[in-house]
């Protein structure tokens, strides 16, 4: 510590100040960029929502021309001819 002034700081001290400082800026950026896609997320979500309800109406508002036709879900055929087994 002979050579240098008292308040005169390291050159580490300097670089730990300047990444800090970089970080810091950097966590900014990156805080406002998630706050920007959290709101176009948002309101992509509305806008889905409103053509939802939209079409809900629409379809509500139809009379229905096909009577009440259920959807039946088709069960699965069994096979004829068992699983194979992985060889271990």
């Amino acid at each position: 510590m002979a050579g240098r002034k008292p308040g005169e700081p390291s050159p580490e001290s300097i670089a730990r100040t300047h990444r800090q400082r970089i970080a810091a800026e950097q966590g900014k950026q990156a805080m406002a960029d998630v706050e920007r896609r959290a709101v176009a997320v948002r309101e992509n979500m509305a806008r889905l929502r409103a053509l939802r309800e939209a079409a809900d109406a629409r379809r509500e508002a139809l009379p229905d021309q096909h009577g009440a036709l259920a959807v039946k879900s088709r069960k699965r055929q069994p096979t004829s001819r068992p699983r194979r087994r992985p060889v271990a």
